[in-house]
């Protein structure tokens, strides 16, 4: 797989003005080469330059991770001593010739300790932003990368269903996330979660992207929890909201919104279609109930190897869904200093609509 996706880089700048492209550790450095670096103190950069040649800088104890690729690869180690770093990096822009080449970096991953050493390396080569040429490369899902996401979503969904029955009135939200991600890793989630659930009950549910406290569980909250899991380097991100005990009757009312909402959503995505569609779609419903000045976010983003990549289900977002997309549908109504809802589940396009990859049940819920 990895090789395959080396030659769709080459295909991609052979069509390019690039010379080459630079990925730093991360999401789209493991997709191209399938090697598993995170980013540190010690820098770790692929190059694949245009014409079939790829190369790496790397620490000397990363060295072993390079047995037994299925391509070749032109290896550049560097030792513990940071003042002989450049050396490796202007040895390796030497041998592919890259000073005053155009070379493409992804500017929302390459640091300024990379880049630095970049361009000491190669003091006339011209950097440029490449991260629509990587993004276009992930955002369709092949039928491997779909099962994969697939398997993080019944392992999260798993996850919950044995979270719930231990949640009572008292316990406080970082409890019920430190449970959850207990359950996560027992149901077969890989160790690095995609996020860390968020758990947020009555007026912290008002903020989308609460940190869980060690506020506890009270009768007539509503319960958000947003999580996911890891599968093959794929992620899953899900969200269900509960309520503890007997809530206020508009709470149940805005729940019910969010569910049409959310349902809305997931019916418009189809091939052919912009992304906006499905913004639009969910935001309809929930601005005719009344609240839609409480929805103050997009309806969805891609997921993949990243919770947050191409497409982004924007209203004002023309890109054209295709077969193989991924992405969420997460409408939400938040009631400052009350209360919140959010139900979200993870789509893949088809090609006659839209797929549900969840099917955890978005009727409301009492427990607790």
């Amino acid at each position: 797989m990895s090789k395959d996706r080396i030659n769709k880089v080459h295909d991609a700048l052979s069509r390019s003005n690039l010379d080459a492209l630079v990925l730093n550790p991360g999401a789209s450095q493991l997709y191209v080469s399938g090697l598993h670096f995170h980013l540190m103190e010690r820098p770790v950069i692929l190059i694949i330059r245009k014409g079939g040649t790829q190369a790496i800088i790397l620490p000397e104890l990363e060295l072993q991770k390079l047995a037994d690729l299925p391509y070749e690869i032109n290896n550049y180690p560097y030792g513990e001593n940071p003042e002989e770093w450049s050396l490796a990096f202007k040895k390796a822009m030497s041998d592919l010739d890259l000073d005053g080449k155009v070379i493409g970096m992804e500017s929302l991953s390459l640091r300024m300790m990379e880049y630095g050493y970049l361009t000491e390396a190669a003091r006339e080569a011209n950097f440029q932003d490449a991260q629509e040429l990587i993004s276009s490369l992930r955002l369709t899902k092949e039928d491997n990368e779909v099962t994969a996401l697939r398997e993080a979503v019944n392992i999260a969904q798993n996850a919950l269903v044995n979270t719930l029955p231990l949640i009572r009135v008292g316990m406080s939200e970082k409890e019920i996330a430190g449970e959850l991600s207990l359950q996560l890793f027992r149901s077969g989630s890989q160790p690095e979660l995609p996020f860390s659930p968020i758990v947020s009950a009555g007026l912290n549910a008002a903020n989308p992207h609460a940190v869980p406290t060690d506020r506890k569980l009270k009768e007539g909250d509503l319960l958000v929890i947003d999580w996911g899991a890891r599968v093959d380097g794929y992620i899953s991100d899900l969200t269900r909201t509960f309520a503890i005990g007997e809530v206020d009757p508009e709470m149940v009312k805005i729940h019910n919104v969010v569910r049409e909402a959310n349902a809305a959503g997931r019916a418009a995505g189809e091939p052919g279609k912009s992304c906006a569609v499905v913004d639009m779609a969910a935001r309809n419903v929930i601005e005719k109930s009344g609240y839609g000045k409480f929805f103050t976010h997009r309806t969805g983003h891609g997921i993949g190897m990243e919770p947050h990549e191409e497409p982004y289900m924007r209203g004002d977002n023309l890109q054209i869904m295709q077969v193989g997309m991924t992405y969420t549908v997460e409408p939400g109504i938040y009631i400052p200093d009350i209360n919140g809802v959010r139900i979200e589940d993870d789509m893949v396009v088809t090609k006659t609509g839209s797929e549900s990859l969840s099917n955890m049940d978005r009727h409301i819920r009492v427990i607790g």
